[in-house]
């Protein structure tokens, strides 16, 4: 089937999904749920055909992590859509109410955006995890991933599908995988209302310089760790290991640490040593080096770079000032945390740093759509049109006005 046909399919199937009941789309997603807990094995079987592929191709262990599923990731995954089919109802919502002095009355409603092309890169998750957000706000979804999780992408949409087919038309979600498939979407603005990028750089900027469809960008994440001179040292270590050292490969991971000169001598030798007991590799200013000789010393280039690695770009400031305006300069709208006692710092950096998420002593990891209530995310919005941050069901929804009267008429 060609693209366009494909589209008008998933088009006709989303008029049908905004029709059904809150009921039947929570007992929906309970199925995809069970069904992949009952095919874990076959989706680890498909998946592993997928790394073992990467790794011929020569895929970093970044790449290969982002890729990977296993037991505990499929759970995962299944307690998601499970969160999200027990979220709050989103369609139908009156956002807002008044009634005029005439007696007319003036609502605003939560309807579906549409039809949502996913594009995205490496990570099979996604597929449920997006699939699941669409099902719940009632959009259907075309998904196009990357070749390196072809096998699990079109296990997953499977799975989804079947699962799905007692209660709604499962066209409400689509898979494609070709290079031509990405091209062509771009221009179908007849059938599909937004499109969403999630991947690397490069593939977002293809996106938004291509698509005659309205895209919601959610660009790279280059997250920063500013530590004041009053943080507390051993919360401090903590936060900075977790964020840079549970999963470096993804967007919320920090990529550029920022100390406060009174703080360094205490603060990053002990931390560095930490960071390089576990493989990350240190690129760092003069002072850095001084302090932790065998960091690399780093170009102005490290400081625009999200790694998406084992790789922690470190710079040393004079004030908290400096902190802030480094992040001006460097940063990606995403994920921004200072560690801080001081309110006056906390605020000064609250309002003038410019993020998705500001993080106040936690580690940047938390900004996740499951980690924020949200059960799931389509992806980190870092653009403000039409939304800012996580993107769960309801932020892929949008509002109309519902104006009730009894015979009004304008004079």
């Amino acid at each position: 089937m060609d693209v366009k046909s494909l589209a008008l399919k998933t088009e006709l199937a989303q008029k049908d999904l905004s029709l059904i009941s809150e009921e039947f789309r929570v007992k929906a997603l309970q199925r995809v749920s069970e069904a992949l807990l009952d095919k874990k094995e076959k989706i680890i079987e498909e998946n592993q055909k997928d790394i073992e592929k990467g790794k011929t191709e020569g895929l970093s262990d970044a790449v290969i992590d982002r890729l990977a599923l296993n037991e505990e990731r499929i759970k995962s995954m299944a307690e998601a859509v499970i969160s999200i089919a027990k979220s709050p109802k989103v369609l139908g919502e009156i956002v807002s109410e008044f009634k005029r002095d005439d007696g007319l009355i003036i609502q605003r409603e939560r309807i579906p955006i549409g039809v949502i092309a996913m594009i995205f890169e490496s990570r099979p998750n996604v597929v449920i995890d997006c699939g699941a957000l669409a099902f719940k706000s009632g959009n259907a979804i075309i998904l196009k991933g990357g070749k390196e999780a072809n096998h699990s992408n079109k296990l997953l949409t499977h799975i989804f599908q079947e699962a799905i087919n007692d209660y709604v038309n499962p066209d409400v979600i689509q898979l494609l995988d070709s290079r031509e498939d990405l091209q062509e979407i771009l221009t179908l603005k007849e059938h599909i209302d937004v499109v969403i990028p999630r991947g690397g750089e490069g593939l977002i900027q293809y996106v938004y310089e291509n698509s005659k469809i309205p895209v919601i960008a959610h660009f790279k994440g280059l997250c920063h760790i500013y530590v004041h001179d009053d943080a507390d040292l051993e919360k401090a270590t903590d936060i900075c290991m977790n964020a840079k050292t549970q999963r470096p490969g993804v967007c919320n991971a920090m990529e550029t640490l920022l100390v406060h000169e009174n703080m360094a001598k205490k603060f990053l030798p002990k931390l560095l040593t930490k960071l390089d007991s576990e493989g990350i590799e240190i690129r760092g200013c003069t002072q850095t080096k001084e302090l932790f000789p065998k960091a690399i010393e780093a170009t102005l280039g490290d400081y625009y770079t999200e790694y998406l690695d084992k790789i922690l770009s470190v710079k040393v400031v004079p004030t908290h000032e400096r902190a802030i305006s480094h992040i001006e300069e460097h940063g990606t709208h995403h994920t921004e945390a200072i560690l801080a006692k001081d309110p006056r710092v906390i605020e000064a950096f609250k309002k003038r740093v410019d993020a998705s998420c500001i993080v106040v002593n936690a580690s940047t990891r938390f900004n996740d759509g499951g980690e924020l209530g949200l059960g799931a995310e389509l992806g980190i919005a870092t653009t403000k049109l039409h939304s800012y941050g996580p993107m769960g069901a309801r932020e892929i929804t949008t509002t109309r006005f519902v104006v009730k009267g009894e015979g009004h008429i304008r004079t």
